[in-house]
C-alpha cells in the first residue's frame, strides 16, 4: 500500500508534459481556416503549441508545432504577407494536443485521465 502511495505522489508531482517524448502537429504559419500539418517529434523540453495571430483590419493567422515550455503563452510580434501580427502561442501538455482547433482541450481532458489512473493505482497496489 506504501508503494501505490508513492507511485500516487510521483505521478502527481509530475507535469504532464514531462512524463514521456511527445509528438505534435507542425503547421507553416497560415491565414487559411485549416491547418492539418503534419506530426513531428518535440524535444524534451518543448510542448505543442497553437499561435494564433491577429493584425489590425485583417483576417487571423494560425501556425502550430513544438515550442520552449518558457515561451508557452507569450504574445510576439511576427511578420506574415508584408504585415506584422500579434502571435499568442497557447502550449498543451499531451501527445498531439495540438491536432484539434483548441490547445486548452487536451490539457483540461488529461486532468479526469490523470485521477482515473491514479484511482486505479490504489485499488490495484
Amino acid at each position: 500500500m506504501v508503494l501505490g502511495w508513492l507511485l500516487l505522489v510521483l505521478l502527481l508531482a509530475t507535469p504532464l508534459g514531462t512524463r514521456a517524448a511527445k509528438d505534435c502537429i507542425f503547421c507553416e504559419l497560415t491565414d487559411a481556416t485549416k491547418c492539418p500539418g503534419t506530426r513531428i517529434r518535440c524535444g524534451d523540453d518543448e510542448d505543442c503549441f497553437t499561435g494564433h495571430g491577429v493584425a489590425q483590419g485583417m483576417g487571423p493567422v494560425t501556425n502550430k508545432g513544438c515550442i520552449h515550455s518558457t515561451n508557452c503563452g507569450r504574445e510576439e510580434p511576427i511578420n506574415y504577407m508584408g504585415l506584422t501580427y500579434s502571435l499568442t502561442t497557447n502550449c498543451c501538455y499531451g501527445h498531439l494536443c495540438n491536432r484539434g482547433s483548441s490547445a486548452m482541450g487536451s490539457r483540461v481532458a488529461a486532468v479526469p485521465m490523470g485521477l482515473a489512473l491514479a484511482s486505479w493505482l490504489l485499488q490495484h497496489l
